[in-house]
């Protein structure tokens, strides 16, 4: 079993996008520019909006935080998403997700200018994707194909097994698994919450993709032996062994899925670390204008 660092090759990453903006800067060319708009305080989006920000800091690309208070009108959200649209000096930026219940998120997402949704959501992009584009894609689904590129991990005809269809993770995931590539090809199976006997699938997964939001679902009665598994969740649980009292733990059984595995990512520090680096990269790619 190898585990699938995601933090080491997030490392990587970082290290080629500072020495571009290296270039670029000794080169007189705008150094990427990235907003980050919060609405509201969800815990979990402010951690990964500072996320965000430190990694925008550690490449050299400028960053900039817009918050507003979870009682924002979507009028009002869609007058900041127009702003930023027209503002040149922006290449990129992202509207973190979930949005108060009151704002359509689908509004806010289709009124972002493709060009510069580096989040990968609007409907022209994943059109794009869809039917082999270039395009900005999902950070998550991105940084997974870039840790089975980096760890050559070969897929080309393989059976891949993705567990969740949302549009952030899931089904972006199958399509790039299916698309004609070195490292995708696969045949793939899309399962969810309502697939019956979910574990006759996962035990036919060379490849298995899991980004359910359910802690611990997948167990080592449902994998094979010599399988890839890429765990997307991330859950806080209780422990009395940490001093924060709580630990961090994925979708997979890690413990008990691990020996099974031929390769296997952690939680935390496998998927995590790439999703940011993905979006730095989309980053740079709307500041070339690609």
């Amino acid at each position: 079993m190898e585990l699938i660092d995601g933090k080491k090759v997030a490392a990587q990453v970082k290290q080629e996008l500072a020495d571009e903006v290296g270039r670029m800067k000794a080169a007189g060319c705008k150094v990427p520019h990235l907003v980050a708009v919060l609405v509201g305080n969800d815990p979990a989006s402010e951690t990964y909006v500072a996320s965000k920000v430190k990694a925008c800091r550690e490449v050299g690309f400028k960053s900039t935080e817009l918050r507003y208070s979870a009682d924002m009108t979507e009028a009002q959200l869609l007058e900041v998403v127009d702003k930023l649209n027209r503002d040149a000096d922006v290449d990129g930026y992202i509207v973190q997700l979930p949005l108060p219940g009151h704002i359509s998120e689908q509004k806010i997402l289709s009124a972002i200018d493709p060009k510069k949704d580096v989040d990968g959501f609007h409907p022209c992009n994943v059109g794009k994707m869809v039917t082999g584009l270039p395009a900005y894609l999902p950070a998550t689904p991105a940084g997974i194909v870039e840790l089975l590129r980096r760890y050559r991990i070969p897929t080309r005809g393989k059976h891949c097994v993705v567990i969740g269809r949302s549009n952030i993770v899931g089904t972006p995931m199958a399509v790039l698994m299916s698309r004609k590539d070195e490292y995708a090809d696969c045949t793939v199976t899309l399962c969810h919450s309502r697939t019956q006997h979910i574990e006759n699938y996962t035990l036919q997964a060379d490849i298995l993709i899991v980004a359910l939001g359910k802690p611990h679902f997948v167990t080592a009665d449902m994998v094979k032996e010599g399988a890839v598994v890429v765990d997307v969740g991330i859950h806080r649980m209780a422990s009395d062994k940490t001093k924060s009292g709580f630990r961090l733990v994925g979708d997979v059984d890690f413990e008990q899925v691990a020996p099974k595995c031929s390769y296997i990512t952690p939680v935390p520090g496998g998927v995590g670390p790439m999703t940011i680096v993905s979006l730095l990269q989309n980053t740079l790619k709307a500041c070339k204008g690609l």
